[in-house]
């Protein structure tokens, strides 16, 4: 649907626009993923995993800078080390991403957290309740979600995208290199969780991605006329 392209249009283009005069160095990673649409915080996770060769969700600074540096991010050795430090907060040499990925999502200030288990903290990078949106931005993301979901079953399908979402109009369906199915599928890929692609996305899943845009619009009202008219709610 053309709503999520022009989500992700205005999300880069303001992101930019924050970079020119932005400092501090968390910040300008978070904005930098976001330049790169409402995937680009996901995208750096998965730089970060294949990163993570005995698949303990941590990293150690090698991996840390290397992650950033494949993932093409700009950002001086300096400015690495002094993220890094923040979350290195026990000065073990190490910091656990998935505690690192969700801070850079909601832009909260960096603390110590109470509870470092990885299953609680993959838990909350899907939370609904992410600080991230208002309940009002919350309340509208939910009411496009309704509208996919036609089945009522609180997970959105290919089966429940026919009728709504139109694929013929996607250009790689006119040129006969994707079937329906693709389409439908690729457009499922948007939202779904980074950790589990199983072609259906649940409410949680679906706020998540919306955490994403929402990260970039200061204005409530705004998000919420843009969601209206991209969903046509």
């Amino acid at each position: 649907m053309a709503g999520t392209s022009r989500h992700d249009r205005e999300m880069a283009l303001n992101a930019k626009r924050q970079l020119t005069s932005c400092s501090d160095p968390l910040e300008r990673l978070r904005l930098q993923c976001l330049a790169r649409g409402s995937a680009g915080i996901k995208g750096l996770g998965r730089a970060f995993r294949i990163m993570d060769d005995d698949a303990n969700r941590s990293l150690d600074l090698k991996e840390f800078l290397k992650g950033i540096h494949e993932y093409g991010l700009l950002m001086d050795k300096e400015e690495a080390l002094a993220i890094f430090q923040r979350f290195d907060r026990d000065g073990n040499g190490s910091i656990d991403f998935d505690e690192f990925l969700i801070t850079l999502r909601v832009n909260a200030p960096c603390r110590p957290c109470p509870q470092r288990h990885s299953a609680l903290l993959r838990l909350m990078a899907t939370c609904p309740w992410q600080p991230a949106m208002s309940k009002a931005r919350r309340d509208v993301v939910m009411q496009a979600f309704h509208k996919l979901d036609k089945t009522k079953d609180g997970v959105i399908t290919v089966d429940d995208l026919r009728g709504v979402y139109n694929a013929k109009y996607h250009p790689k369906y006119q040129n006969g290199e994707w079937s329906e199915e693709q389409v439908f599928r690729t457009f499922l890929d948007n939202f779904d969780s980074p950790y589990d692609k199983d072609g259906k996305v649940t409410h949680e899943e679906f706020i998540n991605y919306y955490c994403g845009v929402s990260a970039s619009i200061d204005n409530d009202a705004f998000f919420i006329l843009m969601m209206k008219n991209a969903w046509k709610l």
